[in-house]
């Protein structure tokens, strides 16, 4: 599980770095007005990938399913027709609609615009990266995808400064980088999947199974980014320290978070492929556990790179490792339940979380100020845990195989995948 999910993790990593730290840095010299246009930009896409991601995780399911089983090929090309229809349906409207999308979140709407113009224009390239990548995963390849996420960054941060400042295109430079860079590393990336053709008859498209496979981890992506927005207005109330050490601390944070999602990718690659996962839910927890602990010997040090009094953003790292853990564990477990056909239970978990999670936000910062906040994304969490695994049967351990490599064929029926928690 750790050697499949390490290079995901450092994919993950890499491709947040891309798309919002180097632009940020790059464009940090141009004012206030390019760092907030770039914000917007990267939340926006940020959502806009919510609403796709049922389509790579579908494909990445099925993949794995049908991988030595069943033709791969009807998959495959329902992915590209998804891709098809989410990026005109998500791009068209987002870029008719880039300036009142602009004005609900800046003063100066036009500079923002004008970035939202080319980088809403790019998402078909973005969307067609994670297809690709998608791809790879479900046949058990994570390492191309980490690679792939590397020569993105690379080329950004070539790109960046040469089109901001040596051609003096400013903002609309680093949103022309990032997709140019996106659209480069595409084209190296379609080399990877090249195979030899099946010689199964392949007929047909999958699109009910990949959007039913899929919709469930998108639910619980759009989900959490509603609340995050939720809880930044909560939080803006109690003032702009505590916005800007909620912010610090949330960034500081992603870098541990990142791995519990690169465990969820490989628990849901091993589990759609029936490959031993062990326990996700005790490596999540473990994994909760470690990144609690390092945030917290760091936060000093660290909330003092970004300037200003460090005391929020610490505060903030010092309450998380209650949610950390519960989180880790939850997000580790999705994998298992998304490849398995169970991931409506999941998004049930994460809404009855919120469910709880958002009143008690409310009581208890009125009670305990902004500390009551962080306490109750903790309860959230662990409640969103206890429900993932209480919907139903506890999916049945990998027998033999758990230890390590992949069962023989002939215990790897259509039935499902044998994979625990």
């Amino acid at each position: 599980m750790l050697r499949l999910a390490m290079p995901i993790y450092v994919e993950l990593l890499t491709a947040v770095v891309a798309v919002g730290l180097i632009d940020l840095l790059w464009v940090s010299p141009l004012g206030e007005g390019a760092i907030a246009a770039v914000t917007v930009a990267t939340t926006t896409e940020y959502l806009a990938y919510g609403l796709f991601l049922a389509v790579p995780t579908g494909v990445t399911v099925l993949i794995g399913r049908r991988d030595g089983r069943a033709p791969l090929t009807p998959v495959i090309r329902t992915g590209w027709l998804l891709w098809a229809v989410f990026a005109v349906v998500i791009t068209v409207p987002g870029v008719l609609l880039r300036e009142p999308l602009a004005a609900l979140f800046t003063d100066d709407a036009g500079l923002t615009a004008s970035y939202l113009l080319i980088s809403l224009g790019g998402l078909p390239v973005y969307f067609a990266q994670t297809i690709v990548d998608g791809t790879l995963k479900g046949r058990g390849d994570t390492r191309r995808p980490m690679r792939h996420a590397l020569i993105c960054n690379a080329l950004v941060g070539v790109l960046d400064p040469l089109l901001i400042y040596g051609l003096g295109l400013g903002v609309r430079g680093a949103a022309l980088a990032t997709v140019l860079a996106r659209a480069l590393t595409l084209a190296v990336a379609f080399r990877a999947l090249a195979r030899p053709a099946s010689p199964e008859p392949a007929p047909g498209l999958v699109v009910g199974d990949v959007l039913k496979t899929g919709l469930p981890m998108s639910g619980d992506f759009l989900a959490r980014a509603v609340v995050g927005m939720v809880l930044v207005d909560l939080v803006a109330s109690f003032g702009t320290a505590e916005l800007a050490g909620y912010g610090i601390g949330q960034k500081v944070m992603l870098a541990g978070v990142m791995l519990f999602y690169a465990l969820r990718q490989a628990a849901l690659i091993r589990t759609a492929r029936s490959e031993p996962t062990g326990s996700p839910l005790r490596l999540g927890l473990l994994a909760g556990a470690v990144v609690a602990l390092t945030l917290n010997a760091v936060a000093v040090p660290v909330a003092s790179l970004f300037g200003g009094d460090p005391a929020a953003a610490v505060s903030f790292l010092r309450w998380m490792t209650l949610y950390l853990i519960p989180f880790g564990a939850l997000i580790a477990v999705g994998g298992v339940l998304q490849a398995s056909g169970r991931g409506s239970r999941l998004l049930a978990a994460t809404l009855a979380g919120f469910a709880v999670q958002l009143p008690l936000a409310y009581v208890l910062s009125a009670w305990l100020g902004v500390t009551g906040v962080w306490l109750s994304m903790a309860a959230g969490a662990a409640v969103s845990l206890v429900l993932s695994l209480a919907g139903g049967p506890a999916p049945r351990g990998c027998g033999p195989w758990r230890a390590r490599g992949r069962a023989p064929r002939s215990t790897r029926t259509a039935a499902g995948p044998r994979s625990g928690l």
